[in-house]
């Protein structure tokens, strides 16, 4: 199945903005975190399709997931 991966703020570094791939059948949002390098503790906010998931959630074929880190300062 193709999905969109949309990164945004930090997880851009060393990363991408966009890309799409090429994923197996029954990938989460946690095995997408796992491939990426991206530990999910620093996970503040993932999207599919502009709707909030968790990290169990699955993917399937066209969507667009959005991953946004925690936001620091005070």
């Amino acid at each position: 199945m193709k999905v969109t991966i949309k990164l945004f703020a930090g997880f851009r570094e060393n990363r991408f903005r966009v890309e799409e791939r090429d994923l197996p059948p029954g990938f989460t949002v946690a095995d997408l975190l796992r491939e990426l390098g991206i530990n999910e503790p620093e996970l503040g906010v993932a999207l599919i399709n502009a709707r909030h998931v968790l990290p169990g959630q699955e993917l399937h074929d066209g969507e667009v997931i959005s991953l946004f880190p925690k936001v620091g300062g005070g």
